[in-house]
């Protein structure tokens, strides 16, 4: 029955709806310790101070970023769907243990390791999504596919409110077991597919896996455009980690609302607007792309540029009106932005090192991330939050600029006899 399944000429979908919920699982297990700080600092008196919290936060974030790049290489190298499967089973088991922990050094322990394990799902979920989405639907899969990571951000929003009903405890513990389950689950209905074969006829050994993957981060480090989207992907990452893990703080703290309320509030309004946001931007990309080779870029510039006057009402803004207007327009502008990265590097990366450009972009961009989430914390302890999220903008614009003058297209997938052709 499963090998009917993905003979069906709507596997390629059904490979995005499985990814899906992981995708959902990856951002809510990372997410729900944003908005449950309060009820935990009853048991953990440490997480009180916002610095602290700040580096809690940022822990996961640095060790994410470290491990993404090694997480690409070996996605190239080796079958994605075993990677999926034990980075999904490792994260959900650190989630289940996080509701056993009774220190702040514990916490920050398990942080470190489910930075690790989640670190090696998304170059090889985006990747293999990739190579099955080769047409004019690559840019709605994986907006199909971002969607589950927003609606994971919402969900782990409620994180508060759960946790008031029952306990932090509970929380951790259930969400982590249905992730243990659903990764057995998934060993059964995923299949590897990989759009380029390797040459056989080479003995396979340390040596050869370290000299091809040497050659895959020469031939990207040589491509300019690969250096252009480096700079692309991290700098909104400032502003973008910023919202994900500071703004139920920011709505808390500006308006005097209990977090149980403004956890909610912050990550539904900033997650559902995303949530659209990838959507509409997966859709206008692949009509775009078949008209024009920089569609997709356009595109995502669009969305960017939304999010200037978002980070301007979220920095300044003093009713809940402002605010969650902010929150919704820089939802919706990021989200647009976010389902278009991987879809450009394939105009410039062929599918061999897809998996290696995306890891190095998620270091790049992660590592932005964690400076930016470990400053706001000091920041919020001094008060001065939402002039940080002000300067962001500068940052937002150089991106937009750059994009738009330095990267030029030769086609809307790269394929190895592209490669071999230039």
């Amino acid at each position: 029955m499963i090998a009917n399944l993905s003979e069906k000429k709507s596997y390629p979908w059904i490979v995005v709806g499985l990814l899906w919920f992981v995708a959902l699982l990856n951002y809510l297990d990372r997410q729900m310790l944003s908005t449950m700080k309060p009820s935990m600092m009853i048991d953990i008196p440490e997480l009180a101070k916002a610095e602290n919290f700040g580096m809690l936060m940022a822990i996961f974030l640095w060790i994410y970023a470290l491990m993404s790049p090694i997480s690409g290489i070996i996605a190239d190298r080796m079958n994605r769907k075993n990677m999926i499967v034990c980075s999904l089973f490792v994260w959900s088991g650190v989630t289940m243990a996080m509701g056993y922990a009774t220190t702040f050094n514990q916490i920050y322990v398990l942080r470190a390791i489910m930075g690790v394990s989640e670190a090696f799902y998304i170059p090889a979920a985006l990747s293999l999504i990739a190579d099955y989405h080769q047409g004019n639907t690559r840019s709605f899969a994986i907006g199909i596919h971002t969607t589950g990571i927003y609606l994971g951000q919402a969900l782990g929003g409620f994180g508060a409110t759960v946790s008031q009903q029952f306990s932090w405890h509970f929380t951790f513990h259930t969400v982590g077991l249905i992730g243990v389950v659903y990764s057995i689950i998934l060993i059964f209905f995923i299949k590897e597919k990989k759009a380029y074969t390797y040459d056989t006829s080479q003995k396979l050994s340390v040596g050869t896996e370290f000299r091809q993957m040497f050659k895959g981060l020469g031939m990207l480090f040589g491509n300019i455009s690969f250096w252009v989207l480096l700079f692309y992907f991290s700098a909104p990452s400032l502003p973008g980690w910023a919202a994900k893990n500071w703004l139920p703080t920011l709505f808390s703290e500006t308006l005097d609302m209990n977090m149980a309320l403004a956890g909610p509030i912050a990550t539904v309004t900033i997650a559902m607007s995303s949530f659209v946001g990838v959507l509409i931007g997966g859709v206008v990309s692949d009509k775009w792309v078949m008209k024009h080779l920089k569609g997709r870029i356009y595109t995502s510039v669009i969305g960017l540029s939304l999010t200037i006057p978002a980070l301007f009402l979220l920095g300044n803004g003093s009713s809940i009106e402002a605010i969650i207007a902010g929150g919704m327009l820089f939802g919706l502008g990021f989200g647009i932005f976010d389902t278009n990265n991987m879809p450009i590097l394939c105009q410039f990366v062929s599918p061999r090192y897809r998996a290696t450009g995306y890891g190095i972009m998620n270091f790049v961009g992660i590592s932005a991330g964690a400076v930016i989430t470990e400053y706001l914390g000091k920041a919020a302890d001094n008060g001065g939050m939402g002039r940080v999220f002000i300067l962001l903008i500068i940052v937002v614009v150089i991106a937009i600029a750059l994009q738009l003058t330095t990267l030029h297209p030769k086609t809307a997938n790269m394929t190895e006899e592209a490669v071999s052709a230039e």
